[in-house]
């Protein structure tokens, strides 16, 4: 059975000014997938991310979610779209002046006309979902890295999203506590088959949970590997795809190749 394309990024073109980070970048992410985005630092993830969920306006190319074409200049189609996604942004972006409630209720608030009620009934199912029950009233000064991750995760689906976006989600955690953001994402898509793409360079991470990633690298304004982590770890012919995956330092005064 074929699957269902759920993003299309065709021949994209994107960056700042005139700084050309992205050049004739084409992908797909199929549904119910956890697809990452990785590569060196400077190479465009982040400018990546924000062009496809609209922050980014694209120099040319297309960019494709559920079936509606968000890279032009229809804002009312953008924002029909973007209630279908989530985003985890790096630092969890809460308001400190809110509490941990009534940062979930936000989006639930804004986008819908529900009740009082129900909307506090969302809100402590997506926190429980989370494991942040009891904490509804907390501000985000008072939690943890993780628990801000987590908190900024329930927000991420108050409108329950069919595409989960992650900016660097283990960023600023220990190991334990980046290994249970793994398995939270993990258990979010299997159980309710929410599209995962996240951008990270976290090898352990990667490992993980990637069921399929590009790469991209700086040199190349582009991808230079796709496929499935592990292959590609010990399989490519690309030196920089192997040094990257197996950890491994450029020797002095190596070429990096992108063919």
């Amino acid at each position: 059975m074929a699957r269902k394309a759920i993003i299309q990024v065709k021949e994209l073109k994107a960056g700042y000014g005139e700084d050309i980070i992205l050049d004739n970048v084409s992908f797909t992410v199929y549904e119910g997938e956890v697809f990452v985005i990785l590569g060196g630092s400077g190479c465009g993830k982040s400018t990546l991310l924000k062009t496809i969920i609209g922050l980014i306006h694209p120099y040319s190319g297309q960019i494709i979610i559920d079936g509606d074409e968000v890279s032009g200049d229809d804002e009312a189609k953008l924002q029909k779209v973007l209630r279908k996604v989530g985003v985890l942004y790096q630092g969890a972006a809460l308001f400190g002046s809110m509490t941990i409630a009534e940062n979930v209720a936000l989006p639930i608030e804004e986008y819908t006309s529900l009740p009082r009620e129900s909307v506090n009934t969302l809100v402590r199912m997506k926190l429980g979902l989370m494991n942040l029950e009891g904490y509804e009233n907390h501000f985000p000064s008072e939690l943890s890295g993780g628990m801000k991750k987590r908190a900024g995760l329930a927000r991420a689906m108050a409108l329950n999203p069919k595409i989960l976006f992650f900016d660097e989600p283990s960023a600023g955690l220990d190991p334990v506590t980046s290994a249970g953001l793994d398995n939270l994402i993990l258990f979010l898509n299997r159980s309710l088959g929410i599209t995962m793409v996240i951008v990270t360079h976290e090898l352990q991470s990667i490992f993980a949970v990637a069921q399929r990633i590009i790469m991209l690298d700086k040199r190349a304004r582009g991808i230079i590997a796709e496929g499935d982590p592990k292959y590609l770890r010990d399989h490519s012919q690309n030196q920089f795809v192997k040094q990257f995956f197996n950890r491994q330092a450029e020797e002095k005064g190596q070429a990096k190749k992108v063919s």
